[in-house]
């Protein structure tokens, strides 16, 4: 268990410090007028994270500790992006339509709310 969580750790710091790293590295490129280099990561998240479920589903015998490891340590912390569009896709595929659209505008929708109220809880604190 302890080196389970240590390698979860492990990958959770290389996602982290390579999302840190493109990000930064492509907002430089391109100028700081949109985030360009968060839309680089999470596109970029968004297709790796497909690419690795299908071979470890489809190609490759990937116990459940690695997938987790590389799924929800690296990819987890390189972008949370990609498992909300996975799960989104994931809703559709199985044709669960108003689940996906109420997916999509429920954590768009209420994470826009909560961030104008954390922000609003901030200043008036």
């Amino acid at each position: 268990m302890l080196q389970k969580v240590l390698l979860l750790a492990l990958a959770g710091s290389l996602g982290t410090l390579s999302r840190y790293g493109l990000a930064g590295l492509v907002q430089r490129w391109t100028g700081g007028a949109f985030p360009w280099g968060t839309l680089t990561v999470n596109l970029i998240g968004c297709f790796v994270f497909g690419v690795l479920w299908s071979l470890m589903e489809m190609r490759y015998t990937i116990t459940g500790e690695v997938r987790a490891i590389i799924l929800v340590g690296f990819m987890g912390a390189f972008t949370t992006f990609s498992t909300f569009i996975f799960e989104c896709g994931t809703l559709m595929q199985a044709a669960e339509w108003w689940k996906a659209l109420g997916n999509l505008a429920v954590q768009n929708g209420a994470g826009l709310v909560c961030l104008f109220a954390g922000l609003t809880m901030g200043r008036w604190i």
